[in-house]
């Protein structure tokens, strides 16, 4: 058995009596490097919680990040671009981040290959290509199995449910997937599912009731080795630490949010799913995806953007500036990405139809560069021109500022070593 420095094992280094002086973070970080297949270099974490939010079907880099205002019309469509506060040139459509964009960096060389939706969607969520062999888990439930929960808060949330099936936990146990909410916090009477005990059950009657179901566990646990029963124990397991913290639940309760912030963010579905976003990893979810709007502007995109857009870039500035009077953005990692971008020409319809081989995102925090722009893509936004970056590439900065090797190896089903990321490399250029 290996030996950390001073002869102690790393068996005997997990246990709790061996914390000495290292914080829980500290060790869950030491967990995710020393694995059982080879040594890791150390990697600090610079972010330690991530707000993922999805743009699913494609947003338009041309009406957002990447403006081409000296193209032909038929390529840069019908809305004019802005000047940052940094000098940089995006679309109309985002007045409030263009304030801010000191803030955040744009990526506008993303690229792979996937022109469908269900491909690209989990290139961009899991760093891999589709397989038809193996179901590759997503950033969230990586971060789950390698931290797992921070104050009694499920690791990995989804607002307002799962977006797709790529956001799942793939070949590692269903214990790593993700806590839905069920709701929608823009809605009046939000309530998270399931968050507070049944009627007539009291804590003492909760109590008796979690004694007996670990007693039933243990009897299965014993007999049969199977994902769903291990798994089903976990969930239960952070089920009752959820709903027996006040604290934690309060986090869900965004009727707590003073009514001034709930408005700064926009009463509507971006502004409210934001907000929470932000409550939860204040009070300590390490990702939680938020997914808002529907890009898939076959036609009409012009009133397309210009109806979904508008709280989407309230509510992102909003986002950004309130987590860094919070003290929060330099720990936050904020990723806005899409499956795709759309096609460099206007289709007969009005609209733009699916394009991978160039698209924008955008990052914040948790160790990303502020006010910086990589790479580029070409005068009618068709090909990468600068700097392509790849979803493997994208994964594995996403791992590396939160401190997890990518190229670690965890096992799926039948014992095979998988990579977590296979063939990226972290873009040293957005570090800060």
């Amino acid at each position: 058995m290996k030996c950390l420095g001073n002869g102690l094992s790393r068996r005997n280094f997990m246990t709790v009596g061996a914390f000495g002086g290292l914080c829980l973070s500290d060790v869950l970080r030491m967990r995710s490097v020393l694995g059982d297949q080879k040594n890791y270099d150390f990697i600090p974490a610079k972010a330690e919680s991530i707000i993922h939010i999805f743009l699913p079907g494609g947003l338009a880099q041309q009406e957002s990040f990447d403006p081409k205002p000296f193209s032909p019309l038929e390529y840069r469509g019908e809305m004019g671009s802005i000047k940052t506060n940094t000098g940089e040139i995006i679309s109309q459509t985002l007045p409030q981040l263009a304030k801010c964009a000191d803030k955040f960096t744009i990526i506008r060389s993303m690229s792979h290959g996937e022109a469908a939706h269900e491909r690209g969607t989990h290139n961009m969520f899991t760093g891999y290509k589709p397989s038809p062999a193996l179901i590759y888990p997503s950033f969230g439930s990586v971060v789950s199995h390698e931290y797992g929960p921070r104050n009694n808060l499920p690791p990995y949330i989804c607002i307002p449910n799962q977006p797709n099936e790529f956001a799942g936990s793939g070949y590692l146990s269903s214990s790593y997937g993700p806590f839905s909410l069920g709701a929608d916090p823009a809605k009046a009477g939000f309530k998270v599912q399931d968050l507070n005990l049944a009627g007539g059950v009291d804590a003492e009657r909760f109590a008796r009731r979690q004694d007996a179901l670990s007693t039933v566990n243990q009897y299965f646990s014993s007999r049969h080795n199977a994902d769903s029963v291990t798994a089903m124990d976990s969930f239960y397991e952070r089920a009752y630490s959820l709903i027996s913290s006040e604290k934690a639940r309060d986090a869900f309760d965004i009727e707590k949010e003073d009514a001034a912030m709930r408005d700064r963010y926009g009463r509507n579905q971006a502004g409210q799913r934001l907000l929470l976003s932000r409550r939860l990893v204040e009070a300590g979810a390490r990702l939680v995806t938020m997914t808002y709007g529907g890009w898939d502007m076959h036609t009409n995109i012009t009133n397309g953007i210009r109806n979904s857009m508008p709280a989407l870039d309230q509510g992102l500035a909003v986002l950004l500036n309130d987590l860094d009077s919070r003290g929060l953005l330099d720990t936050t990692l904020v990723m806005v990405s899409t499956e795709f971008g759309r096609t460099p020409k206007i289709n007969s319809d009005a609209g733009r139809d699916h394009w991978p081989k160039v698209f924008s995102l955008m990052l914040a925090g948790g160790g990303i560069k502020r006010g910086y722009v990589h790479g580029a893509s070409d005068p009618t936004a068709a090909e990468p021109d600068l700097d392509p970056v790849s979803p493997e590439d994208l994964a594995t900065t996403i791992y590396h500022l939160l401190g997890i090797v990518a190229d670690k190896e965890l096992m799926s089903p039948g014992d095979r070593p998988i990579e977590i990321v296979d063939g990226g490399k972290v873009i040293k250029q957005l570090l800060a």
